[in-house]
């Protein structure tokens, strides 16, 4: 007989399930362990006072300022800055990391890459621009386009619940602030949206010939 492990209580994906729970309990954790990481590189920054920000942000057009593409959400303007981008990482972090880790990895580097690129391409060549704010935004555009193309009513309820909770500063994708970059946070919820189309949950179908390769086979 065919028996599918995600039936019943046992799918991480579906909303309500003891697996689900589980899953989520578990991304709140780690997503928890990472933000710490930030904040030690921050305290290392200021105490070393390296300037970190000026060598590994990303400086619009110019070559030596495109490796920031990569390590500029790991830096932060200040604790001020930090502090405003670490709650809503954890908070969109746990539900993007408990759809699965290999997808968590995939679309965070994906939204990296075009929220960085994007600024480099678009923004200031006077600027220097850091943060993780890119990356939040990419994983608010990554759960509403997971909610569409997956039908998953719970990861649009999570973006409902961030845009009650920080509707205002949903406007960071405009350009209303010259100290903000808004073309970071534009471009890395375009990166989310990519990543949720090229990372979406394929569920087969009843009459998929390779359906065990997501169910046990019995015999």
């Amino acid at each position: 007989m065919t028996f599918d492990p995600y039936s019943g209580g046992n799918d991480p994906h579906r909303f309500g399930t003891e697996a689900f729970y589980a899953s989520l309990g578990r991304a709140f954790v780690a997503m928890c362990a990472v933000v710490p990481v930030l904040f030690a590189i921050e305290a290392l920054d200021t105490w070393l006072q390296a300037g970190l920000d000026a060598t590994a942000g990303i400086i619009p057009r110019h070559i030596e300022g495109l490796d920031g593409v990569f390590f500029s959400p790991f830096l932060h303007h200040g604790w001020d800055h930090l502090y405003s981008n670490s709650v809503p990482l954890i908070l969109l972090g746990t539900f993007v990391l408990a759809a699965g880790s290999r997808r968590f990895i995939y679309s965070t580097l994906v939204i990296i890459f075009v929220s960085g690129l994007g600024v480099w391409f678009t923004g200031s060549p006077q600027s220097i621009v850091v943060g993780a704010s890119g990356v939040v935004f990419g994983y608010l555009g990554l759960l509403f386009m997971r909610g569409i193309v997956e039908r998953s009513w719970w990861n649009l309820g999570v973006v409902v619940l961030v845009g009650l909770l920080y509707g205002w500063q949903l406007l960071g994708v405009l350009p209303t602030d010259e100290l903000i970059s808004w073309q970071g946070h534009l471009f890395g919820l375009l990166g989310g949206m990519i990543a949720a189309v090229l990372f979406r949950r394929r569920r087969p179908r009843d009459d998929d010939p390779y359906r065990s390769e997501s169910s046990m086979t019995l015999p």
